[in-house]
């Protein structure tokens, strides 16, 4: 077996480079650290400069598509959680959406003010992981400390309200599980101060730092053409200078109600990508601010009213028979939308999050794909690393924020 292997190896370096005995082949991962996740890149080098470079996926595939499509609605949402796993309610949000918009659910406002609450907190969890992680790569040490100390004050405001700190199921088809209460909001606001300052020392030491600058700049760098061939999103692609947010071009939920910025640049490079992430975290405070106050004045349910798809509150489940069957029904059979297909874009803290779902009118979807923005944003590094050298494969890398739970679904 062992040489059956090699064998195949051997076919596969050379399909990908030509023989050349003044390069060397190198295999960055799939379990270097630098590699944020289970990525081999087979690089090809002269000397220290990458020559040829061939991302190969597929060491975490776990089918995920496919489980999708052998399990009834309800019970694929926790799965979602393990697609960008660093921001779990963005998946459980994006596939709900596109359950919704398939079968015409109107949300209860509240539950859109609480879903938005959750998408930002996750959305900054993200940015958070992202710079730590970023930082590490390329030698700031203190930076993953100061970040995670702020990240885990958002942490322990999602276990208070789901119990989980990194895999939530905290959204459901219809609504959301749990309302917010008093404590929870002024948690929430004590919480924003704690992130604000810990953005700010992480700033106060990146921003101008010489070391970062010279580590960051013109490495990776695209065009705004470039990014569109290749299908680039959220902050990959408005570091090109295209000012796009599929929460200001499709809104969704209350996003259409909430002033905030889009953040964009036309740098194009990993220091870019880096103001931009930087930004983007304030930007989050500020619509956490805007639905902290909404939230004050909305009384309404915070899950819909659809029996035919929908449980019916506990208490009439407890109380009531025919909301006990029908809830019966539809954890056990599954809810059976109408007959159709639908595709439903969310902005990730990544890019562009969207579950495409074509229904027979079964308890199972028939077909259910997912566009995840890893996978668009990784592709690109087979011609974005060329002329590279190899410490820049780290920087290039960890500023395209990829992260291999939906990259290989």
């Amino acid at each position: 077996m062992a040489q059956f292997y090699n064998k195949l190896q051997t076919q596969f370096e050379n399909v990908m480079f030509e023989q050349d005995d003044s390069h060397m082949v190198l295999n960055f991962g799939p379990q270097h650290p630098s590699a944020h996740g289970q990525l081999r890149l087979v690089l090809e080098l002269d000397g220290e400069k990458v020559k040829r470079a061939l991302p190969d996926i597929g060491y975490l595939h776990r089918g995920i598509e496919k489980l999708a499509e052998n399990m009834i609605y309800n019970e694929f949402m926790p799965t979602t959680d393990r697609m960008d796993y660093t921001a779990a309610s963005s998946n459980n949000f994006a596939f709900a959406h596109g359950v919704e918009t398939l079968l015409g659910l109107e949300i209860p406002r509240r539950a859109h003010v609480i879903r938005v609450l959750i998408l930002e907190i996750n959305r900054i969890m993200s940015h958070f992981l992202f710079i730590a992680t970023h930082a590490l790569d390329v030698g700031a040490m203190s930076v993953f400390l100061y970040a995670f100390k702020g990240r885990e004050y958002l942490l322990d405001l999602m276990e208070d309200y789901c119990g989980a700190r990194l895999t939530h199921h905290a959204i459901r088809i219809g609504g959301v599980p749990l309302d917010i209460n008093d404590k929870w909001i002024d948690d929430a606001r004590e919480c924003m101060k704690q992130v604000v300052e810990s953005t700010n020392l992480i700033r106060g030491l990146l921003d101008k730092n010489r070391i970062w600058r010279l580590r960051l700049e013109n490495v990776g760098k695209f065009s705004s053409q470039e990014a569109k061939d290749w299908g680039l999103s959220g902050v990959m692609l408005r570091s090109t200078g295209i000012k796009y947010d599929i929460r200001r071009e499709e809104p969704y939920a209350i996003y259409d109600e909430l002033e905030f910025d889009v953040p964009y640049t036309d740098s194009g490079d990993s220091y870019g990508r880096y103001l931009l992430y930087m930004e983007e975290i304030y930007q989050s405070l500020s619509i956490m601010e805007q639905a902290l106050r909404l939230y004050k004045y909305t009384d309404t349910p915070i899950m819909a009213h659809a029996p035919n798809y929908i449980s019916s509150p506990k208490e009439q489940i407890m109380t009531q028979n025919y909301s006990l069957m029908q809830h019966f029904v539809l954890v056990t059979q599954g809810m059976r939308p109408p007959k159709g297909e639908v595709y439903a874009p969310t902005e990730s803290p990544k890019g562009e999050l969207g579950f495409f779902i074509s229904s027979l009118g079964e308890a199972y979807p028939h077909r259910v794909k997912i566009k995840a923005p890893s996978f668009y944003h990784l592709q690109s590094l087979e011609e974005k690393l060329v002329g590279h050298y190899l410490a820049d494969v780290v920087t290039a890398i960890g500023s395209s924020n990829v992260i291999f739970g939906e990259i290989d679904r």
